[in-house]
């Protein structure tokens, strides 16, 4: 794979670093610069104001957002809306929870006009693929793998303050981002599956950052050769390069997966113009792909299982090394332990959701388990197709037949294997899995209460190998299969039968169904002249993902009660951040209801003492009072808007960063009216617990500053630093100043 960080031209079918053509005719000549204007509701060059043409949120974030919009005014989904249910589909420990959601939702979809797809029916991705996609549309999702750009169809999955947006018919705002051409040429070797392409892929662009917060754009000969399904299944990957969105030419492959379908009149052809100018370039050489495995706990952290297996208890002895490191020592977690005469020992394969679960990867699968046992032993197999009609393929062709007679487990459409919520392996066990991420605790073990378990990514074909071998990691390439390649058909009269669609109709007069565990957002305050933060929780990881600042797993079922789920925020990293956040937001509490700040918390008291002499204005009247937090580089990961949302609700004004890792976090921060605070990269000038002062906050982002002094009070003296932001939209700005999206909406 090359990676070549300055722009190239895309003339007759190559690469060229030279053309007659300028870049600034080349650069609308790509295909998602043709997309995007397409759906640009303003004519300035530098910000994109889009409309998308549907929307689509799982059950665990659709009800967030649906009491945002309505707590905003909502009359009626003003798109096609699409509420799946493919996350929160287990008993919830709370009881009734999940299913609550679940009604709220369908509810929801009858009172606004909406398309609710029911528990077990279909991973929203899949969904969306068979359902919604179109070649030049554009899909937003509440889900970071919103990911349909090998249909022509550019999904970007963002907080669910943006999709609340498009439901009050506003637009979602974006600096024109660049295009990187991804160039693909050669074909794959036996045994070399998709996930192998899309990992090697993210070994190679998410630390360096070279595609983030970019488009990727595919082409090249080398497409021809893929099938759609494989081409999806590297697709909905990219989002792990941290990119913005995705989008592949299309060609008779995706024509025929329009007619399978149904829906052969939302194809057409998608190229780049005749001379395209691309801001980077990757080239990949499909036949140089080898079956890779992606080791605890990123999809970055990748080798070829040929030079894993060379190296196994050096490789194995460095990802022991990160886990010290991650867990900062509270649990140990010991792979070299499933060294067995040589050999990686495998406690649990798993092939499942928008990645793993496609119909060709688990008829290949089949194929190379066909006639064989997984064993008696430790080692499981379980196989989660991702949508009913798949499912009812395969069991007409016979491959759910070939897998059941293994000993494989077969099950209903879920998330689960990709967010922590089933198949949670023993402790210290080793789990291969064809899905999306593997970061700490997505298999579900609880390192706060002392359990590990770890997760490494493989593509469908090399786990069925590993299985064939009754646990022991084997790669495809190394068996030889006679792939037989079934036709798909689609069917979708299990849809028609099941799936709620209003075809956009509202019923205003349908009540919505709560549960008890459904609460509305409490009240937030505008943002207020100057502001008092104290420092409660400071991370120092090289990333802090989603999944630390709110886990994912069994707190799913609480996603509908904001003050319940804040309760989770960095339990997993810093278990006294709610105590620390809570203690705080007594002092914005009392001043809110006409009381002493100082009074609630003593110290403030001291601190707001030191501030008076510099800044003897400030006083009760004009000041706020909250939390905020340190990491070097936080927002890796999911959409999920509750990383920031649980921040706010617990009296978080603000995050300091070294940068962001993702334009969506930031974006989520800003939706729930925090501060993205940037801070230069070097020692702190403060530290955990310390009183940082901001004067004339509210003025300075009125008008617009980007650097802001600051002042940690130590020592009894005000010492100050300089603290900066990037740029924000004027939408932006207002909705910071007025507290948080809600707010902003009913102005």
């Amino acid at each position: 794979m090359k990676l070549i960080d300055h722009g190239v031209f895309f003339e007759n079918g190559t690469y060229v670093e030279n053309s007659t053509y300028s870049k600034e005719e080349g650069k609308k000549k790509t295909l998602a610069y043709q997309i995007m204007d397409a759906h640009d509701t303003h004519t300035d060059d530098d910000i994109l104001h889009i409309r998308f043409d549907s929307l689509t949120s799982h059950d665990i974030t659709y009800v967030g957002i649906i009491q945002t919009a309505r707590a905003s005014g909502l009359k009626k989904f003003p798109v096609p809306y699409v509420l799946t249910n493919c996350h929160n589909t287990l008993c919830a420990v709370g009881g009734t929870i999940n299913e609550d959601d679940h009604q709220f939702a369908l509810s929801a979809a009858h009172k606004y006009g909406g398309i609710y797809v029911p528990p077990n029916m279909a991973v929203i991705h899949s969904y969306n693929r068979e359902m919604m996609s179109g070649c030049g549309r554009m899909i937003l999702g509440s889900d970071s793998h919103t990911r349909y750009g090998a249909l022509g169809t550019m999904g970007i999955g963002e907080g669910g303050g943006e999709l609340a947006k498009q439901l009050l018919e506003k637009t979602y705002d974006v600096a024109r981002p660049e295009v990187v051409l991804v160039y693909v040429h050669g074909k794959v070797k036996p045994g070399v599956g998709p996930h192998d392409i899309a990992l090697a892929l993210c070994k190679e662009t998410y630390a360096n950052g070279f595609v983030k917060n970019r488009i990727m754009e595919f082409a090249g000969e080398g497409i021809h050769g893929l099938s759609q399904e494989y081409r999806n299944a590297i697709d909905v990957m990219t989002t792990e390069t941290t990119c913005l969105s995705s989008i592949w030419r299309t060609d008779d492959q995706v024509k025929e997966f329009f007619e399978i379908h149904g829906r052969a009149e939302d194809h057409k052809e998608l190229n780049p113009g005749e001379v395209a100018y691309y801001d980077r370039f990757i080239e990949i050489d499909l036949s140089q792909i080898r079956p890779m495995i992606a080791m605890p706990f990123h999809p970055s952290n990748t080798y070829t299982i040929d030079e894993l297996n060379a190296n196994l208890m050096d490789i194995l002895d460095d990802c022991e090394k990160r886990a010290e490191v991650s867990f900062d020592g509270k649990v140990k977690l010991d792979l070299k332990s499933k060294v067995r005469d040589g050999k990686l020992y495998v406690d649990q394969g798993i092939i499942a959701g928008c990645a793993g679960g496609g119909f060709e990867n688990i008829c290949d699968a089949a194929d190379i388990l066909n006639g064989h046992s997984i064993g008696a032993d430790e080692f499981t197999l379980s196989v989660y197709p991702a949508s009913t009609p798949i499912y009812m393929e395969l069991v007409k062709n016979g491959a759910v037949a070939k897998l059941l007679e293994t000993g494989a487990i077969v099950k209903t459409a879920f998330c689960g294997p990709c967010f922590g919520a089933g198949d949670t392996p023993a402790n210290n066990a080793f789990s291969i899995r064809h899905s999306t991420r593997n970061f700490p605790n997505r298999e579900g073990s609880k390192v706060q209460n002392g359990q590990i378990s770890s997760v490494a990514l493989m593509d469908a074909r090399s786990i069925a190998a590993t299985a064939a071998n009754k646990g022991f990691l084997t790669s495809a390439a190394d068996i030889d299969v006679n792939f037989t390649k079934p036709k798909y058909f689609f069917d979708k009269t299990i849809y028609e039968n099941r799936v709620f669609d209003s075809h956009g109709v509202a019923d205003p007069s349908v009540e919505i169904q709560f549960g008890p565990n459904i609460k509305d957002w409490p009240a937030m305050s505008a943002l207020p002249e100057n502001m008092l933060l104290k420092v409660v929780s400071e991370i120092h990881d090289p990333v802090t993902t989603t999944d630390e600042l709110i886990p994912s797993g069994e707190t799913s079922s609480y996603r509908s009660n904001p003050l319940g789920l804040a309760e989770f925020a960095l339990s997993r990293k810093d278990p006294e951040y709610v105590g620390r956040a809570k203690e705080i937001q007594k002092a914005q509490k009392a001043i809110e209801s006409g009381e002493c700040a100082g009074k609630a918390v003593p110290e403030v008291a001291e601190i707001m003492g030191v501030v008076k002499k510099k800044f003897p204005e400030a006083s009760h009247e004009n000041m706020g009072f909250g939390s905020t937090i340190f990491a070097v580089k936080p927002g890796d990961g999911s959409a999920r808007e509750q990383a920031a949302s649980c921040q706010k609700v617990l009296g978080g004004w603000a995050n300091i960063a070294n940068e962001y890792a993702t334009k969506r976090y930031r974006s989520n921060l800003i939706n729930w009216g925090m501060l993205p605070f940037i801070i230069d990269e070097g020692e702190l000038p403060f530290h955990n617990l310390d009183y940082i002062f901001l004067p004339g906050i509210k003025k300075e982002i009125e008008d617009a500053k980007t650097e802001f002094e600051a002042y940690v009070v130590k020592d009894g003296e005000l010492k100050p630093f300089t603290l900066k932001m990037g740029e924000l939209t004027d939408d932006e700005r207002e909705i910071i100043l007025k507290g948080c999206l809600i707010n902003y909406n009913r102005k």
